[in-house]
């Protein structure tokens, strides 16, 4: 994409005026950049290079699978539309599993290089819980290539995983990257702590990952530097493990003392000590002010407050107007009766303890000793990462509508940054316009109800099940033992409808409503339960009705006040 006529030798500032004032004159332009891959999706998914994946996906916890049915298309964005004719990777279906991937030409080798990740996020709807990550796919041993397309799932090995992700509690960018013990040849995942959060509007959202060969990385969000720092210091579990770790058969002695301070075995309480004196004593030297108005109340009646037309006393009751503070106290040094205040006491001690002295067997802390690491390796160039396959997709969101745009993986930093240019900065003041703001505040739409925000702690556990379900569980167990009852619970009505388990069904006796006036219920075969229940809100009636408990109509009370 380029603005004609305006891009060149221009910069950033003009090129953002230019293109707000000349909008309609901007068109799409496939970019003429020469990088090891550039994705601007301008043809259709059949005729692209990218598969949708007709594989089965398991779930972290049980053993039921989901097919990835979700939806993809390319096309324009339908929320505040940047550039005529520029298409993107839309994510369709909301509450669904998604799965797309393509193959590189010849597999990527970011191996003493610089490696640069960068993609465009329009989240059309928001981000009410989900992802919008991108993962590079490892290059498979043999140098056949991965095996990905329709065969592509959350299992397929990837290098590098890097992008937005919120659900609940998290909001970050992901940056993760797999590492290869040398001793076991095991893989494992390297996690950036303390990781930046995401931009999440409506509008293009830009994120640029670069990782250097003297193992330092950046993340950029828009443009500008969000996260710096070492593949070797800032990821957890670290790249290196310990070279001497605790032995393990090291005990502490039964001997040794690690206690610092003991209590004095010679004190005694003094005889002057009274543990019963109160800390709050009346002040007997206080005298009533002169201008204490014993007789006035803190509270009047609002003179100003009229009864309302539509108050009915018979139905209503008497109306009483509202109180207001009395105008005279403001005045006078208080109203109402008058008593001596409370002071601090100063004979007050409280209870006495025994005072501590220094421990005179304290030995100090207890460490055990430590020992060669027998797993220790050193690999100081994590940064030579193993090839690179492809790109690959795979969410589960509940928000649809989100568009990937722009994906370029290289090695040049400045082609990039030519390559934003060209693409998010042409096409960010367009949508700013379209949206009618200059800036660039996050849009956090929080849950209002309490059905909703229910939803999105059991969606943030099953997000975090995806990742890890022990660490889940360890940071969610109300939610993981809440799921675990509702599945005994549904067990436990399945079994007793096939009779499995339970006596006969009894008969429910017909309740009455509670007016006196009204009269019973007809007897029928089928009968409901009346839920001895307060006034629900609207949710809550439905959800109680869906489940076949009739929820009473009660009056709404109404107010003995002209201000409540």
């Amino acid at each position: 994409m380029r603005t004609q006529g305006v891009v060149g030798a221009a910069g950033t500032g003009a090129l953002m005026l230019a293109a707000s004032a000349a909008a309609e004159q901007v068109v799409f332009q496939p970019t003429s950049l020469n990088t090891p891959f550039i994705e601007q999706f301008s043809e259709s998914i059949p005729q692209s290079r990218w598969t949708i994946s007709r594989a089965t996906k398991q779930t972290p916890v049980g053993d039921e699978t989901f097919s990835y049915v979700g939806q993809w298309a390319i096309e324009e964005p339908e929320v505040y539309p940047g550039i005529p004719g520029d298409k993107g990777l839309v994510l369709k279906t909301k509450a669904a599993h998604h799965a797309i991937s393509t193959l590189f030409p010849e597999p990527i080798d970011p191996k003493g290089k610089p490696l640069v990740v960068q993609y465009e996020v329009k989240l059309q709807k928001g981000l009410e819980c989900g992802g919008a990550y991108i993962k590079l796919l490892t290059e498979d041993e043999s140098g056949e290539g991965l095996r990905a397309g329709e065969d592509y799932t959350d299992k397929t090995p990837f290098t590098i995983m890097f992008g937005p992700d919120k659900c609940g509690s998290t909001n970050k960018v992901h940056f993760i990257f797999r590492h290869q013990n040398p001793i076991t040849g095991e893989w494992e995942e390297k996690h950036l702590k303390n990781p930046p959060a995401p931009k999440i509007t409506k509008t293009t959202a830009l994120y640029t990952l670069i990782v250097n060969p003297d193992q330092t990385f950046e993340i950029l969000i828009n443009d500008e530097s969000a996260r710096k720092g070492s593949l070797l210091e800032d990821f957890t579990p670290a790249v290196n493990p310990p070279k001497e770790i605790d032995d393990p058969e090291d005990f502490k002695p039964e001997t040794w003392v690690d206690v610092a301070d003991i209590d004095d075995p010679d004190a005694t309480k003094p005889d002057d000590w009274d543990e019963d004196a109160p800390l709050m004593i009346t002040d007997t030297d206080a005298t009533k002010p002169a201008d204490w108005l014993e007789d006035e109340p803190d509270m009047i009646p609002d003179p100003e407050a009229e009864k309302p037309d539509e108050w009915d006393d018979e139905e209503d009751g008497d109306w009483i107007p509202p109180l207001v503070p009395n105008p005279k106290c403001e005045e006078a040094a208080g109203c109402g009766p008058w008593s001596q205040p409370k002071i601090k006491n100063p004979s007050y001690k409280g209870k006495w303890t025994v005072p501590k002295i220094p421990n005179p067997a304290y030995k100090g802390p207890w460490a055990p000793a430590q020992i060669p690491n027998p797993a220790f390796f050193e690999d100081l160039h994590p940064s030579d990462f193993t090839k690179i396959a492809g790109i690959g997709i795979e969410l589960w969101t509940m928000t649809e509508d989100i568009l990937f745009d722009n994906i370029l993986i290289g090695h040049d930093i400045d082609q990039a940054k030519a390559f934003a240019k060209e693409t998010y900065h042409s096409k960010k003041p367009i949508e700013k316009e379209a949206e009618g703001s200059n800036e660039d505040d996050d849009e956090l739409d929080e849950p209002s109800t309490l059905v909703d925000k229910v939803r999105l702690k059991v969606y943030e556990f099953i997000h975090l099940c995806g990742f890890d379900v022990a660490q889940a569980i360890k940071q969610m167990p109300e939610i993981a033992a809440g799921l675990a009852a509702a599945a005994f619970t549904l067990i436990g009505m399945l079994l007793a409808l096939f009779g499995l388990i339970g006596s006969a069904p009894t008969k429910v006796k017909q309740s009455t409503t509670v007016k006196k006036a009204a009269a019973p219920a007809p007897a029928t075969t089928e009968t409901k339960a009346v839920a001895p229940v307060a006034p629900a809100g609207e949710e809550e009636k439905q959800v109680l009705e869906d489940a076949g408990v009739e929820v009473p109509a009660l009056k709404k009370r109404t107010t003995r006040s002209a201000k409540e």
